[in-house]
């Protein structure tokens, strides 16, 4: 009996034993376990970081690829831009030009004795002799009349009319040499010719 007791006591240790050695590898397993999970979430951690980076590397590669905007003007725009300059300089001053001698040839038209017209009461006048003689279709009585500001020929026959004076622009015209009809200058005098006018 002793032989059996003896080998209870050797299975009871030993099942003892084998139960402490299975609680050590429980306890390590559960170690092992715990660090696994943790590199896991480490790892998931990693791929969010790589994630981002791939992100913010994706976005400088397209503002890079992107052409870049400025506001300044390269040498070959500046010089198209002078180029226009001068051109738009060189019109100006051709239209400049051509305004003064406009102006000349007016001032010579103006510098031309005035007509004289014989005034009567209701300001009736006939031109005068010589140069300013209206041609022989013309009526030699009619009317004085100082231009305007602002005003055209046009204006004047169709504010004559208005009065009953039946004019023509051919008859103002051919009453007063030298009028451009195009080119009335204000404060200069025209002849209206009126056949009724007394």
């Amino acid at each position: 009996m002793k032989k059996i007791s003896l080998w209870l006591v050797v299975f009871g240790l030993m099942v003892s034993l084998g139960h402490a050695q299975e609680s050590a590898t429980q306890q390590q397993i559960d170690k092992l376990s715990g660090q696994i999970q943790d590199m896991l979430d480490a790892q998931a951690q990693q791929s969010k970081r790589l994630d981002a980076l791939e992100k913010q590397i994706s976005d400088l590669s397209e503002k890079v690829s992107q052409p870049v905007v400025n506001d300044s003007a390269s040498s070959g725009d500046l010089r198209k831009l002078a180029t226009q300059v001068q051109e738009i300089d060189q019109k100006r001053q051709d239209d400049r030009d051509l305004i003064l001698k406009q102006l000349k040839k007016l001032g010579e038209i103006s510098a031309v004795p005035p007509t004289k017209h014989h005034p009567a009461a209701d300001t009736a006048a006939a031109p005068a002799d010589g140069d300013a003689a209206p041609a022989p279709n013309v009526p030699k009585t009619g009317y004085s009349y100082t231009v305007a500001a602002g005003d055209s020929l046009g204006e004047i026959i169709k504010a004559y009319r208005a009065k009953g004076v039946k004019v023509t622009r051919a008859q103002i015209l051919a009453a007063n040499p030298g009028l451009d009809a195009n080119v009335i200058i204000p404060g200069h005098k025209i002849f209206i010719p009126d056949a009724n006018a007394k």
